[in-house]
């Protein structure tokens, strides 16, 4: 027990920072494939299995915040862009899963510059950090893989 809590302890210093961090009773492998199919919806630009790292390429949306300036124009568009990163850890007798989006939004600063014409990062969705960590749950209790 004082080593799992040991464990659990450390993994929280391997985990992505402001991740969504989960433990599993259950085998790497399989926790590892339920990590991947959990992000099937994206495309993957990163799979690597020795490493533990999941990364979805960058997929464009309609932004959820108002427009640009304090009428709420369009004139630069409204976008917002997000990717996943998934960072699967083997531990003791048990494996972590930490998920991640990373969002960004066009054109968030005022100004006439290239410097406010860019991508700028704004808080991840909830919802779509929920969706994932919600798919893998699903994939892995049909596993009979225990959370803990």
């Amino acid at each position: 027990m004082i080593v799992l809590i040991g464990s659990l302890a450390w993994s929280g210093c391997a985990s992505l920072s402001g991740s969504t961090d989960q433990f599993f009773v259950c085998s790497y492998d399989v926790v590892w494939d339920a990590a991947l199919a959990s992000v099937k919806d994206r495309p993957v630009q990163v799979q690597d299995k020795d490493k533990g790292l999941i990364e979805t390429d960058w997929i464009e949306m309609e932004g959820t915040e108002r427009s640009y300036g304090a009428f709420g124009r369009e004139a630069f568009g409204n976008r917002e862009r997000a990717r996943m990163t998934v960072a699967v850890k083997r531990l003791n007798d048990v494996t972590s899963v930490s998920i991640l989006e990373n969002r960004q939004r066009w054109h968030l600063k005022g100004g006439i510059s290239q410097e406010s014409t860019k991508w700028w990062p704004i808080d991840p969705s909830e919802e779509a950090e929920a969706t994932v960590s919600n798919r893998l749950n699903h994939k892995l209790k049909e596993k009979g893989c225990v959370a803990s």
